[in-house]
This record gives structure tokens, C-alpha cells and sequence, in this order.
């Protein structure tokens, strides 16, 4: 690495550290200001606010804005090197645009990784106990209010709730059916179902299983029954947020359970999954695009660049949040939803590399 490339290098990763702290803060006093009265309605302690919350709650928000404040830094920093003529100095000693390019490409990539690892273990973890103090403290208490739930707990076995209870963790009218092929070949009806979280298992109240061979059929009745199913108590919970805790390893069991269970809302984790891929790309993307439009000296001065890094930076914003949006709808494929964003910026960045004079 040559001294200029050090140099670009050490003020693009200082630059993005100051844009990330001062936008982070800002966010942190707007949250505190609506939240406030939350907390003393709640009686949240201090130091949970502090260490459980705020702690959690600014990773959090300095990961989510990443590729805007690298787009912002890089903005800044190219145009202020414009404004003093350094950049010309730079190019016309023989060094080539994409040369220059190089020492940004690296600082981008350096975040792209580290965003990557960030996204997948470290702030999902983080996200784990910042969303269970919400729930504790700021949400409302969560009553599932579902009915005539249906699930596929197995390759073959299909549960049904006409309603659950998850104060005390108890379903009502519940029936188990096993069917292979087109026939079914047993069900259970029960009266209710509850969770014993010391055996961790269900118990089965006042049930009939009902065997069926051909055209002779068994009626066994019983009063209580133990029994290990696919299914727990967390399927009934709180779904606030669920997808920002998972990391990697889990989101996609989480996926797979769904798709097991054939269930609605799968959209959202996939989302998810293919968002936290996409997130090191649009960081290296909107850093190219960023040193293009800002290069070029202008008479406008530094802050029209900033300004004008600001309006695209947004821009990007909205089109992944209205992609997002289609693609929860299930109008869109989530792979499309999340890729497409960067695929129109990284045309528009080859477009601005090919017309923009430098």
C-alpha cells in the first residue's frame, strides 16, 4: 500500500466512525424523547435502560444505517479532497480514476466484511435482549388472539387449536391427525392440551385417539396423556421483531420450520436471510458511486456534494423499503425485492463512471 493510499484510506474510515457517531446520537436523543414516558410508566430501572436498551439499541442502528453513512463519508470526504484541488493533483501525476479508486474499494470492503460477521452473529445476539426489553417494558402485554390454527408438525402429522392461551400456555379443542397418502390413518381429538415446562413436554386432556385400517377402525379414550410434539409454546408467543434476533445458523431453521409447516409470513425471514447478503455489497456500491459524483471539483461548493450524497442515499432508502414492502405482500420474489436496489444503483454507477467528466 503506497502513503497515498494510507492517506485516502485512514480519512475515509475516520470520516464514516464521525458520520456513524453523530447520526447514531441523533437518533438516540429522538428515541429517548419517545420513549420517556414509557419508561417511567413502566418503572424501567436505569440501569436496564442503559446496559439492556441503549447498549444493544446503538450497534444496532449503526449497522442499519452503514451503507448510507459510508455513502455520506465517502461524499464528504472525496468532495472536501476536490474542493482543495487535491484530487486533480492526484491524477495529474499519471494515477488513473480507477487507481484512485483502489484505497476506498478496500475501506469499503474492510466494512463489508466486518458488516457481514456483524449482521449474522454479533447484532442479532444484541438485538436478542434490546427486543426483550421492549417487549417487558415499552410494548403492550402480548395476547395471542389467533383462531382455528392449523399446523404441520411432521412429514405426515397435521395439528389443529381452535384457540390458545399463552398466559398459561394451554390449547383448547386440539386434534392430531396422521395421513398418509390420502387417507387418514389416525386422529386424536382432545378436549385441551397443556405445556408442562418442568417435563417439557404436553400433557393431552380428555382425549380419543381413533385408529383407521381399511374399514375397521379402534376407539381408544383416555383422561391425560404425555406426549413430545413439534410444537412449542415460543410458536404461540410474541412475533415482534423475531426475525432480527435469529443469527445465521438459526434464521435458516427457522425458514426451514416454516417451510416444513407450509405456514404464512415465511416472506419476512427470507427477507431477512437474503437482506443481510445484499447489505456488504451496497456498502462497496454506493462507495463507488459516491467517489464518481463527488470527484469533480464544483462550484457549488462542498456542501452541495453533501447534500446531493444525502438526497441518493435516501433514494436508495426508500426503493429497498418499497421492494421490501411488495415482497412481504408475497408480490414479489425476496430474492428480486432485496437485489434489485443494488442492481439499479451499480447501473447507475457505471452509468455516472461513463458520463460524469472527471
Amino acid at each position: 500500500m503506497k502513503l497515498l493510499d494510507a492517506y485516502i484510506l485512514k480519512r475515509f474510515l475516520q470520516t464514516y466512525i464521525f458520520v456513524v457517531m453523530v447520526i447514531v446520537l441523533v437518533v438516540v436523543m429522538i428515541d429517548y424523547t419517545e420513549k420517556v414516558d414509557n419508561f417511567h410508566k413502566t418503572h424501567a430501572p436505569t440501569n436496564e435502560i442503559l446496559w439492556d436498551y441503549y447498549l444493544n439499541f446503538i450497534p444496532y442502528w449503526a449497522n442499519y444505517i452503514s451503507p448510507l453513512m459510508v455513502f455520506i463519508a465517502t461524499v464528504f470526504l472525496t468532495s472536501r479532497l476536490a474542493a482543495r484541488t487535491e484530487i486533480i493533483a492526484i491524477l495529474s501525476t499519471g494515477v488513473s480514476f480507477m487507481r484512485l479508486l483502489f484505497p476506498y474499494v478496500l475501506g469499503a470492503s474492510v466494512l463489508a466484511v466486518a458488516t457481514y460477521f456483524m449482521v449474522n452473529y454479533v447484532i442479532p445476539a444484541a438485538n436478542k435482549t434490546r427486543i426483550a426489553f421492549e417487549i417487558k417494558y415499552i410494548n403492550d402485554s402480548f395476547t395471542y388472539s389467533n383462531r382455528n390454527v392449523h399446523l404441520k408438525i411432521a412429514p405426515n402429522t397435521y395439528a389443529y387449536l381452535e384457540s390458545y392461551n399463552n398466559v398459561v400456555n394451554t390449547g383448547y379443542k386440539f386434534t392430531l391427525e396422521r395421513v398418509e397418502g390420502n387417507q387418514l390413518k389416525q386422529k386424536l381429538t382432545a378436549d385441551h392440551i397443556e405445556w408442562d415446562a418442568k417435563k417439557k413436554k404436553w400433557t393431552i386432556v380428555d382425549y380419543k385417539i381413533r385408529d383407521i385400517n381399511g374399514l375397521h377402525e379402534t376407539l381408544t379414550p383416555g383422561a391425560r396423556i404425555d406426549t413430545t410434539l413439534n410444537l412449542k409454546p415460543d410458536d404461540f408467543g410474541s412475533n415482534f421483531n423475531l426475525y432480527e434476533t435469529l443469527t445465521r445458523p438459526e434464521l435458516n431453521k427457522r425458514i426451514a420450520l416454516l417451510q416444513s409447516r407450509g405456514s404464512d409470513g415465511i416472506e419476512i425471514y427470507l427477507i431477512e436471510k437474503y437482506s443481510r447478503d445484499t447489505r456488504p455489497f451496497a456498502i462497496i456500491i454506493l462507495t463507488v458511486i459516491g467517489v464518481i459524483m463527488s470527484a469533480r471539483k464544483s462550484r457549488r461548493g462542498v456542501g452541495w456534494q453533501v447534500a446531493l450524497g444525502f438526497i441518493l442515499a435516501f433514494t436508495y432508502l426508500l426503493f429497498f423499503m418499497l421492494a421490501k414492502g411488495i415482497a412481504e405482500s408475497g408480490n414479489l420474489n425476496p430474492i428480486v425485492a432485496v437485489w434489485l436496489p443494488n442492481a439499479i444503483f451499480a447501473l447507475i454507477g457505471v452509468l455516472l463512471y461513463n458520463t460524469i467528466p472527471r
